[in-house]
């Protein structure tokens, strides 16, 4: 695991850890009970009641547009610079999708059911993984977990999270609290077996609107292939195809690249591969001038430019 994917991998625990706990913690929910949103402990009501025209407009302004106003434009520009960087970075549901296609490559050989042939057993890259139908029983267990334990933070999000977890702890959840969490366990199950990454690709609103800015900022980051080593891919099983867990090919042109989480595993794996030949990685992360080379040619375009767009091997690694 390269640097890039142990910062990943702490950014992904963390934000998880926060969705889990941001309910309890009062630091973020909205209580049904109550009507209003609750942020860092304290309500976050317009407080219009009774107020004059004048305080009850900018009340609605500080408090209501303003804020939604921030997070729009917040996001606005994380997708314009960095597309899903939100998905591959810090998405709760992403980490687990990638944790499920890991432990059912264990099963199966295969990150999804969907895969017609299974990955290679031992790829270029030196991983190494041989399936064993035991782990089936991981899988099985993973997705029951992490679908229930889904289903009862959504709940949190919703209603007192003392009440449903004090609920759950004694066996007696109410009629409404039930039905949520059976309902939301089941189909967070039938998503976490057969869907995982197809969802993210053609279900997420918040994936695809992040998707849709970052395909209109041709200078914005991507994985950029070096096609004059091209040749040194010959050799190769594709390590950085089986690599990316929304199931892309990172050497095509940007639009092929349309739901890329920015997570650049396989930047890892052809760092993996080619280091050994001492070489440099083919595929790399560019921006601004540099991404051209990948996004102009949706369109037949050949831009020019800069040579150091890609990191050549010192003369030591030569």
């Amino acid at each position: 695991m390269n640097r890039v994917q142990r910062q990943r991998t702490l950014w992904r625990v963390a934000f998880f850890v926060l969705f889990i706990l941001a309910p309890p913690l009062d630091l973020f929910r909205f209580d049904l009970d109550a009507g209003h949103f609750i942020l860092f402990g304290h309500p976050w009501v317009l407080d219009i009641r009774g107020a004059d025209a004048l305080t009850a407009s900018m009340n609605i302004i500080l408090r209501a547009f303003l804020p939604i106003a921030f997070v729009v434009a917040g996001g606005f520009w994380l997708s314009w610079k960095y597309g899903r960087l939100y998905c591959g970075w810090l998405c709760p549901h992403f980490s687990v999708v990638e944790m499920i296609n890991a432990l059912m490559r264990r099963a199966s050989g295969k990150l999804s059911i969907w895969e017609r042939k299974p990955l290679p057993e031992v790829q270029s890259d030196g991983v190494e993984v041989h399936p064993q139908r035991s782990a089936w029983l991981l899988v099985a267990l993973a997705v029951l977990f992490f679908s229930f334990l889904w289903a009862v933070s959504l709940l949190t999000y919703l209603l007192p999270p003392a009440e449903v977890w004090a609920n759950l702890l004694h066996g007696t959840p109410t009629r409404n609290q039930f039905v949520f969490i059976s309902a939301a366990t089941v189909v967070l199950i039938i998503e976490f077996t057969l869907a995982r990454h197809l969802f993210c690709r053609y279900g997420c609103a918040i994936g695809l609107f992040q998707s849709l800015i970052w395909m209109g900022n041709r200078k914005a980051l991507v994985v950029g292939f070096d096609r004059a080593g091209a040749s040194a891919c010959v050799g190769c099983d594709k390590s950085c195809e089986h690599a990316c867990p929304m199931r892309l090919q990172p050497r095509q042109i940007k639009r092929k690249m349309f739901t890329c989480t920015q997570c650049q595993q396989c930047v890892q794996a052809c760092e993996r591969v080619n280091e050994p030949e001492g070489r440099v990685s083919l595929l790399q992360m560019v921006s601004s001038q540099c991404a051209l080379n990948v996004s102009e040619r949706d369109f037949g375009r050949r831009p020019e430019v800069p040579e150091s767009c890609f990191r050549q091997p010192s003369t030591d690694e030569q």
